[in-house]
Parts: structure tokens; C-alpha cells; sequence
């Protein structure tokens, strides 16, 4: 039979069950010895040979002082043994013994009286080598008190996964006594911890022997309920020493201090890398529309779950005194991005990008403009989100997507408020902290300073595509005896826009000049030194001069205004002969569509362009072309037909292959064009004119000014 073991269905009283048993007495291999009343041995058990060296047969029925006790002690050993079987008690000690081999060894005895049903007396006697029960001492002596006063927390669980047994340190990190861990599994003692894992790994090593070392965990318990905590446990199985698995130890460390630690350095390294991708992902381009989305778009991926860009509607008019704009207590805001770091209905609360919206002083925004200062709303309730959201709708949505916590931090650059990012978590569980203000702070003064020069560069972009509209001929010019047709096109990033022009200026005779230029460089100087050189152009046609001599002046006019270069084509047409006389000044050459030939390049000398004084010697021709009515004239710039990624004359074969078609009206061909012709990121501006010769020429009369 098995010995009956402590069994427990749960805290409260237990019952005996059968069970394996334990190893200790293995261990100590205690062996046992039954005398007579006359000192002869009667019973030997196994151990006691293996104490001893004698078999049963040998010793069953001889005098154990005889057989096992050195001469000078026998006197002694009889006495002790009258002493027991008198009654007068038991007797413990240690004495040497002598061994079947003739060595003598050390043996710790327990002796007592035993009486059979017919009154007759035995001894017996109990015993041990000496050595192993001291060792096991020394282990007991070594294990209770370290167990006690070790700094770390110990536990021992029995196979059921029930405490049997906590030191005090693990009951002061649990802040439980250790009546209330016993016979209870961790499960029913730590209710608020995440005790599944912890009983998970348990079984884990009951099952595989393996042990389960620095498994971290983090919760709350009633030693200190306000504060998180942070613990490394190491789970080991327990067994006897005949290798039968009896529970698993649990040691714990209180890690918190070195977690929060690790955190804190992990937030730093966060808080960098963060910034660090700022200064790569945010301001890529002066676009202001795509700085917004990309400050809106780094946000999101570790900061904030939704995240908005607005900017002062006064900011982006260039009215600086008026930003930022709240003498009357409310702000005017466009929308530049609103981004979320997963997809969610929330975003709809935020306002439609570029939409221009007023809100009131109230308005926690508002607030974060009119100050120039950070807005933290750690945790949100009903009355926050009234000031957050737009109306109440926005409102409802919000909380409905769980919204807990908003930040809205200012845009400041060069000293001036440009608007505010709004931050908000919905999947987030933390609450914005001062950390996460300090970072959003670092965030917005970089992102900052790009939207400033963005909104400065779109600005002086906006000036000098304006001025160079201004400038531009309006309405579409006509000629006697041409059908023209025009188009400018300006480049797709703000660098681009620069001083391509056109014109069809009336000379005497009923004539026409027709000029496509363009001047080097970009922005508000090229676009205004394009004026220049459109007003000396139209001035210089009046006077009806060879389009060679007109490049020859404009050349010695351009060479004055500091450094400028510019190229140009410029044709006159004579619609009594049907003739046209063409110069170049370093300009891609024009294209001719004749009746019954293919569309062709002009050949003729590209001369130099216009600001280079001549060029030691250069001069520019004129030639001459013969245009009879249908036939066309194709002017243009370099920014057709000239890519980066392309061969110049592959460029000007599908040029020459877009005008094969004679029957589409020219309004039509320059639409072609530029839909076949224009990347959608070109990073030049074009000019592009076509003139057709009409069917019936018109009579001499006064020239149409």
C-alpha cells in the first residue's frame, strides 16, 4: 500500500488520500533491528545489512554486542540495553559500530522497548550512518533559514499547482500573508494579477522538467495597490530523490526599478528615432499640403492613433500681423491632413481637409494657438470632447470610437503661431503624458519651420505664376491670315515656375511677329525679366525689322539686365507673300507641317542665346519658309520636349509623330501635346504656339492695334 497523502480540493479542510512515498527515508536508509530479552538479534531488515555488511543469516540469532561492538564498549552497550528493557526509557545516541569488514563506523541510534501480546519485551533499535543524517541536517540547517531571509521571493507548489509553502518576501511583494497562499493556487490567492500566464508556465515546467527562467510580469497588488510593479520569476520542477515529480518552485524579483528603467531608455531611444525620422520623412518638398500629410502620417505610427494638421487661415494669406488672428477670441483654421494609425470612423470628426473653419475661444485648439502653448487632456470625459470635436455629432463619433486622452501642441516658427497639431488615442490605452508633450513639442517646432518655408515658397510661387499670367497676352491672339492657337503650362512643383512667354504682336502691313521665349531660371526674377524682355519684343516688332536684327537687340538688352540668359524663337509672317522669316537665339527649333509632307523640324541656325553679347563673334540668321494656307507653324520651349530620363531626340520624333495628324484643329493638337508630351511631375514650365495659315488671306488695310 501506498501512504495516504494530504489532498485539497480548494482552501478549507482536507482529506487523507493514498500516494506515492516520499524519498526522505531513501535518502537516510534507515535500518531496523529487533532483540531479544537476552540481547539476541531476532529481526534484520535489508537496510541493516547494507549498514552493517552482515546478511540475515548471519546475524539473525547472535549477540548484537557479540557481532557488532567493539570489546571496550560492551559493558557499556549492556548496560544501556538492561536500562531500555527495564522500562527506563528510550535511549538516542552515536556509536561506533563495527562492520562486517572490520572497519568501525559511526552510527546515530534510537532504541526503545517493545512488548508482544504475551508480555514479552523487545528492543528496538533504529539506526542511521551518521554522516548522511548529518548531512541532511546541514542541508536542513542551510535551507529553512535561507528560504526565510532570502531578499527573493520563494514558493513552493505541489503538483496540483497549490501553495505549500511562501517565505516573506514573497509575502510582502504579494502583500498576502502566507496563510492566505496556502492550499489556494495562485489563480484563487492573486485574483488582480495575470495569474493564467503564471499557472501556464507552471505547468509547462511540471510537464516538460524544463525550467522557465526571467519570465516578466507587470500588474498591481495589495502591497502597494497605486503603483505598477514589475517581477522576474523562474519556475523549477521539483523531485525526490528517486526522480518523482512533487511540485515546482517559483522564485520571484521585484524588478520595477531597473523595468522602468529599460522603459525609460526604450522611450528615449523611441523619442530619437521618432525625431530622427522627422528630420528625413517631414518636409521632403516645399508642398505645404504634403508637409502636413507627412507630419500627420510619422505621428500616427508611435505617438497617436488620429492625428490632424491645421494652419491659421491668416497664415497661409501672408496677413502677419493678423496671425494669429484671434483679437475677437476665435481662430479661422484650414485643414491640411488629418491621418490615423489604423482605419476607424473617428477621422470623420476631424475637419475635411482643406476646409476653412472658425471656432471660439472655448475651442481647446483655439486655446492652443491663442496661448502659443501645449493643451494636455490626459483623460477625457463628456464635457472635454465638446471643446474637441467640431459639433456634437463629431462629438458622439469620437466616443463612440473609445477617445480617452487629446493633445494639441502649437506650430511656432520664426516666433509666429502657424496653426496646431491635434493628437488623439482611441486603441491606445495610455494616456498623453509629459513625455509624450515634450516629444510632440519636438515634433511640431521641426515641422514647423518646413511648413513656414513651404508656405513662404508656395507664396512666392503663387507671386510669380500670377505676375507671369499678368504678363501673358489675354486673350488668345489672332492675326490676319493665322489661326493661333496657345497654351502655357506651368511646372508641377512651385521650383519650376519661371519666364517661358508667348506672343502674336501686329506689324505694319497687316504683318505678325510671333515670339516663344524663355528666360533661365526660376521664380518671381525670371518671371519678371521675362516682362522686360516681352516689352522690348513688342517694341522692337513695331518696327518691322528682320528677325535676325531683333535677336541682335534683344541680345545687347538682356546682357544688361545682371547676368540673365534667356533663348528665343521669334518669326514674322507676310500674309501678302505667305512667308515667314524665322531667327533662333539658342532655342529648340520650330516645327513645319506642310501640305503632303511629313511634319518636320525647321532647319536652320540655332544661334546663341539671348544675354551672351554676341558670344565672341556669333550672329544670328533669318531664314526663310514658304506657308501656304493649312500649312502650320509649331513654336515651343525646352520644357516639352526635354526630360530628364529621356533621349532629346527620341522626344522630338514624338513630337513630330503627335502633328502627322493634319485634320485636328490646332486648339485640339496643342491639347495632344501636352497630354502626351507632359509628365504629371514635370519640373518645367511650357509655352507652346501653333499658327495655321488661313485658306483666303485678307486685303491690305490698316494695321489692327
Amino acid at each position: 500500500m501506498v501512504a495516504p497523502e494530504t489532498a485539497r480540493a480548494g482552501p478549507g479542510p482536507t482529506r487523507a488520500v493514498p500516494s506515492e512515498p516520499g524519498g526522505l527515508l531513501d535518502v537516510l536508509s534507515v535500518a531496523a533491528v529487533v532483540l531479544d530479552a537476552h540481547g539476541r538479534i531476532a529481526l534484520w531488515s535489508p537496510q541493516a545489512q547494507d549498514l552493517f555488511g552482515w546478511s540475515a543469516q548471519e546475524a539473525l540469532g547472535r549477540h548484537a554486542a557479540e557481532l557488532l561492538v567493539a570489546d571496550e564498549y560492551v559493558d557499556l552497550v549492556l548496560e544501556l540495553f538492561a536500562k531500555v528493557m527495564a522500562g527506563g526509557g528510550a535511549w538516542a545516541g552515536v556509536f561506533p559500530v563495527r562492520h562486517k569488514d572490520g572497519s568501525t563506523r559511526l552510527v546515530e541510534f534510537r532504541n526503545m522497548r517493545l512488548q508482544d501480546e504475551h508480555g514479552a519485551v523487545y528492543a528496538l533499535g533504529i539506526a542511521c550512518d551518521e554522516a548522511v543524517v548529518r548531512g541532511v541536517e546541514r542541508d536542513l540547517a542551510l535551507s529553512v533559514p535561507l528560504v526565510a531571509q532570502s531578499p527573493i521571493g520563494l514558493a513552493v507548489l505541489d503538483t496540483e499547482l497549490r501553495y505549500v509553502l511562501v517565505n516573506p518576501t514573497l509575502e510582502r511583494i504579494n502583500g498576502l500573508p502566507a496563510g492566505k497562499h496556502l492550499g489556494r493556487t495562485p489563480g484563487e490567492a492573486l485574483p488582480f494579477l495575470d495569474t493564467a500566464a503564471i499557472e501556464a508556465a507552471m505547468r509547462q515546467v511540471l510537464d516538460t522538467g524544463v525550467p522557465l527562467l526571467d519570465q516578466y510580469g507587470i500588474g498591481r497588488t495589495p502591497a502597494d495597490p497605486h503603483r505598477e510593479h514589475a517581477w522576474s520569476g523562474s519556475y523549477y520542477r521539483l523531485e525526490d530523490p528517486r526522480g518523482r515529480v512533487i511540485g515546482v518552485a517559483l522564485m520571484v524579483v521585484d524588478v520595477t526599478d531597473s523595468y522602468r528603467a529599460a522603459r525609460e531608455a526604450a522611450e528615449a531611444r523611441r523619442h530619437l528615432d521618432l525625431i530622427a525620422r522627422a528630420s528625413v520623412t517631414v518636409g521632403t518638398t516645399l508642398n505645404l499640403e504634403r508637409t502636413g500629410r507627412e507630419l500627420a502620417d510619422l505621428v500616427v505610427a508611435d505617438l497617436a492613433d488620429i492625428a490632424s494638421v491645421d494652419v491659421l487661415d491668416s497664415v497661409l494669406e501672408g496677413d502677419v500681423a493678423a496671425a494669429p488672428g484671434l483679437r475677437a477670441g476665435q481662430a479661422r483654421f484650414v485643414a491640411l491632413a488629418v491621418s490615423a494609425s489604423y482605419t476607424t470612423a473617428a477621422v470623420r470628426a476631424a475637419d475635411t481637409v482643406g476646409e476653412r473653419t472658425t471656432y471660439p475661444a472655448e475651442r481647446l485648439v483655439t486655446r492652443c494657438v491663442t496661448t502659443g502653448r501645449p493643451v494636455l487632456v490626459s483623460h477625457i470625459t463628456g464635457t472635454d470632447l465638446a471643446r474637441i470635436a467640431r459639433d456634437g455629432t463629431a462629438a458622439d463619433l469620437l466616443a463612440r470610437e473609445g477617445t480617452h486622452s487629446y493633445l494639441a501642441v502649437p506650430l511656432i516658427a520664426r516666433g509666429q503661431v502657424l496653426g496646431a497639431l491635434g493628437l488623439l488615442r482611441t486603441r491606445n490605452p495610455l494616456p498623453f503624458g509629459d513625455d509624450d508633450v515634450t516629444l510632440a513639442g519636438e515634433l511640431a517646432t521641426r515641422a514647423a519651420l518646413a511648413i513656414d518655408n513651404a508656405r513662404w515658397y508656395q507664396h512666392a510661387a503663387d507671386t510669380a505664376l500670377t505676375l507671369q499670367h499678368h504678363l501673358l497676352p489675354h486673350p488668345p491672339p489672332q492675326a490676319p491670315g493665322l489661326q493661333i492657337a496657345y497654351r502655357y503650362q506651368p511646372a508641377a512643383a512651385a521650383s519650376g515656375i519661371g519666364g517661358d512667354w508667348f506672343d502674336a504682336i501686329p506689324q505694319p502691313g497687316n504683318g505678325t511677329a510671333l515670339v516663344v521665349g524663355d528666360v533661365m531660371g526660376h521664380g518671381v526674377h525670371a518671371a519678371a525679366t521675362m516682362g522686360q524682355l516681352r516689352t522690348a519684343t513688342r517694341t522692337l516688332a513695331d518696327l518691322g525689322l528682320d528677325p535676325a536684327r531683333v535677336l541682335r537687340h534683344l541680345d545687347h538688352i538682356t546682357a544688361e539686365l545682371d547676368g540673365t540668359m534667356a533663348t528665343c524663337v521669334y518669326a514674322t509672317w507676310d500674309p501678302h507673300r505667305s512667308r515667314c522669316r524665322v531667327a533662333l537665339a539658342g532655342h529648340p527649333p520650330p516645327a513645319v507641317i506642310q501640305s503632303g509632307r511629313a511634319p518636320a523640324l525647321v532647319d536652320l541656325p540655332v544661334g546663341v542665346p539671348l544675354g551672351t553679347g554676341g558670344l565672341a563673334g556669333a550672329d544670328f540668321e533669318s531664314t526663310v519658309l514658304d506657308l501656304r494656307p493649312g500649312d502650320r507653324l509649331v513654336l515651343y520651349t525646352d520644357g516639352l520636349v526635354e526630360t530628364r530620363a529621356d533621349i532629346l531626340d527620341d522626344r522630338l520624333d514624338l513630337l513630330l509623330g503627335l502633328l502627322a495628324d493634319p485634320g485636328l484643329p490646332p486648339e485640339a493638337t496643342c491639347d495632344r501635346l501636352l497630354a502626351a508630351m507632359r509628365h504629371r511631375d514635370a519640373d518645367d514650365d511650357v509655352a507652346l504656339v501653333i499658327a495655321q495659315v488661313r485658306p483666303h488671306p485678307p486685303t491690305t488695310g490698316p494695321r489692327p492695334y
